[in-house]
Formats: structure tokens, sequence, C-alpha cells
């Protein structure tokens, strides 16, 4: 946390006015996510930008299979002190999404992560790639995105998507209690 408090900082990953929340609203918060994951999982977390949620959750959860997908250089270099310096064996791989060779590069997985990256239907477009039939996609969701899920589950349905819900993740946490939409790419 202390890298990501000073470092992250520096680097622009996280605004100075997040440093007083940055504990609950950030990593506490990313790492309640890892109630939604079922053990031994592989997992990749797109966008990850200053490594939320993944490196909590990787933290949190060390059975998991951790792949970190960034596209910008400087993000992917913070991303890789950071995991060098944990001496964790998780992957960091530069790359969008929705490109073929991040999709090589990360291999299977049986979940996809993302917070804060883009809207639900045009994450499941960036994601597809990545999301096997019986994959599931865990997304970190503010409350509007939770409000506005009725209207969205025809067009995420259309995009062979199934079992879509949100999950609330992190009672025990107190304010960094969270929500995540969790939906299942279909066999189509």
């Amino acid at each position: 946390m202390a890298r990501l408090a000073t470092d992250g900082v520096t680097r622009g990953l996280i605004g100075p006015r997040e440093v007083p929340r940055l504990w609950e609203r950030h990593v506490l918060n990313s790492a309640a996510v890892a109630e939604a994951l079922p053990e031994g999982a592989r997992v990749v977390d797109v966008g990850s930008g200053a490594g939320l949620p993944g490196i909590p959750l990787g933290l949190a959860r060390p059975d998991l299979s951790l792949s970190l997908v960034e596209p910008m250089a400087r993000r992917v270099e913070f991303l890789e002190e950071t995991v060098a310096d944990l001496d964790r064996p998780w992957r960091v791989v530069r790359g969008r999404a929705e490109e073929r060779s991040v999709a090589a590069a990360v291999g299977p997985v049986d979940v996809v992560t993302a917070r804060a990256v883009a809207a639900l239907p045009r994450l499941v477009g960036w994601c597809r790639g990545l999301l096997r039939p019986g994959a599931q996609l865990v997304a970190l969701v503010g409350a509007r995105a939770v409000a506005e899920l009725p209207s969205l589950l025809p067009e995420l349905e259309a995009a062979g998507m199934r079992n879509i819900h949100p999950r609330a993740v992190g009672a025990s946490l107190g304010d960094a209690a969270t929500t995540v939409v969790v939906m299942t790419r279909g066999e189509r």
C-alpha cells in the first residue's frame, strides 16, 4: 500500500486526494472481490492500472493464478515493480483485453475481473476473447451501474452473457463493502 500511496501518486496512478481513503476505498474494496471467485481460479485483471483489484485480490487469495493486463507502459512498469517487490508469481501483460496477443499470453481463464474500466456492454465486448464458455466476468461497479443493470440485460444477453446478477461482497469490511456484477459467458 505504501508504494501505491507514494509512487502511485507520483506516477499519476492514484490521485493525491485518494491517499487518505486508499485502504478502504481501493485496497479493501478490491480484496472484497475475493469472496466472489471460485477456489484455484485462473484470473485475469483487465485494465489493472495501479493493480486494482488484481493485487489486493491476489494477496487475499494466494490460491488464484493471476495475470494483470494493462495497455499503458508506465502502468505496466509500476505493476512489474510491485509484483517483483511482493515476490509473487503473477504475470503482467502489456496490451488491451481485446487483442489476440493478450488472450494468447494469459491463456484460458476462469474469471476476468475489472474495476472502473468501462460500461458493462463495452467491457463485455473487450473481454469476450478472454472468456471461454463457462468463464465469468466479475466487474466492480458503482451504484449507478447496478441501477442500470436491468436495462442492460438484453444487450449483455445478446453478447452471449448469462446468469447476470449483482452480488454484494465484503459485508464484514464495513465501508469497504461493495457490489460486483457477475456474469457467465454462455455456450455461443
